[in-house]
C-alpha cells in the first residue's frame, strides 16, 4: 500500500467513525436530551430505546462489530497460518477502527442510561477504548518493519548510517553540518529527567530548537527552497528515528504493563456483554430474527 492510499485509507476509517457519529446524535438528539422519565412518551422511544427496532439494532451491529475487531486481530497476529494475509500493520488500523466504531454505536444502543450489571460491561469498555488509544501512542514509538516487526538496535544503526549517507551524496550537505546533527541529536543531557510527560514536552523543544538551528545553518548555504523542504523533512523523520530509539527499552516496558491492563477490562466487558445477550434472548428480546 502507498503512502499516499495509506492516508486516504486511515483518513477514511476515522471518516466513517465521526459521520457515523455525529449522524446518530443529530438524528435522535432532541430523545437523547429528554429527561429519562419523559422519554417513554417521546414518538422516538420504541425506536430509539435500548430495546428498540434501531436502538436494539446498533446493540446487536455494536458488539459484533467489537468481536470482530477483537478476535480478528487476534488471529491474524498470533497465528502462523494467517500471517501473510494483509500487513499486521493495517490490521491494527482496522482493529482499532473497529473497536471505536463498536463503542460508539453500543453508547447510543443504551441511550445514554446506564445500570445494573451493563453498567460494569459499558464502563470496561470505555476503559478499554481509553486504554487502547494509549497503547496505540506506546506502540508507534517502538519503531518497526511495514510487517510489523520491532526492529532491533542493530537495524535502527543501519538506517542512521543510510541517512547521514543520503544528506551527504544526495542534497551535498558538507561534513561540518553533518557532523553538528550527529552531535545534536547524541546530546541528550536532561531529557531523561522528570516524568513521562515533562520528558514528552522537553523532548519536543530539544527536537525543535535542533530543527530552528539546522534551517538556519541550511539557508547559510544558499540551499534552495525546495531541496530545503526535502532535508528538513528528512531530518525530522531522522529526529523521530532518533526519538523512538533513545526511548526503545522504556517504551517495550510500557507496552507488557499496558497489556497487563488492557486485557483484563477487554474480558470483563465481552464476558458481561455475552451474559447480556443470553438474557435478552431468553427473554424474547430477538430484534428482526
Amino acid at each position: 500500500m502507498s503512502k499516499v492510499f495509506h492516508k486516504i485509507y486511515v483518513f477514511t476509517l476515522a471518516a466513517i467513525t465521526i459521520i457515523v457519529f455525529l449522524f446518530l446524535l443529530f438524528y435522535g438528539a432532541n430523545y437523547y436530551f429528554t429527561d429519562i422519565q419523559e422519554r417513554f412518551f417521546h414518538i422516538q422511544n420504541d425506536l430509539l430505546k435500548p430495546g428498540g427496532f434501531l436502538g436494539h439494532g446498533m446493540g446487536i451491529i455494536g458488539s459484533t462489530i467489537i468481536v470482530i475487531g477483537v478476535f480478528g486481530y487476534m488471529v491474524r497476529k498470533r497465528f502462523r497460518s494467517f500471517s501473510r494475509i494483509g500487513v499486521l500493520k493495517y490490521w491494527l488500523e482496522f482493529h482499532i477502527f473497529l473497536c471505536i466504531l463498536g463503542p460508539v454505536l453500543i453508547l447510543y444502543h443504551t441511550s445514554f442510561k446506564f445500570g445494573g450489571i451493563v453498567a460494569i460491561s459499558f464502563w470496561s469498555m470505555v476503559a478499554v477504548v481509553i486504554s487502547g488509544v494509549i497503547g496505540r501512542f506506546i506502540y508507534i514509538q517502538i519503531p518497526r518493519t511495514i510487517e510489523g516487526r520491532e526492529m532491533n538496535l542493530s537495524e535502527l544503526n543501519s538506517m542512521k548510517v543510510n541517512f547521514y549517507a543520503e544528506l551527504e551524496n544526495q542534497f551535498n550537505i558538507d561534513l561540518e553540518i553533518i557532523s553538528w546533527l550527529n552531535e545534536s541529536l547524541l546530546d541528550k543531557s536532561n531529557l531523561s529527567e522528570g516524568s513521562l510527560l515533562i520528558r514528552i514536552f522537553k523532548r519536543i523543544r530539544f527536537e525543535n530548537r535542533i530543527i530552528r538551528q539546522l534551517r538556519s545553518k541550511l539557508k547559510a548555504k544558499d540551499i534552495s527552497r525546495k531541496n530545503l523542504k526535502k532535508i528538513i523533512k528528512l531530518i525530522r523523520s531522522e529526529i523521530i528515528l532518533s526519538r523512538r530509539i533513545a526511548w526503545l527499552s522504556t517504551m517495550q516496558n510500557y507496552l507488557r504493563y499496558w497489556h497487563v491492563a488492557h486485557l483484563p477490562f477487554a474480558l470483563i466487558m465481552l464476558a458481561i456483554m455475552i451474559v447480556h445477550v443470553i438474557v435478552a434472548v431468553l427473554f424474547g428480546n430477538k430484534w428482526i430474527f
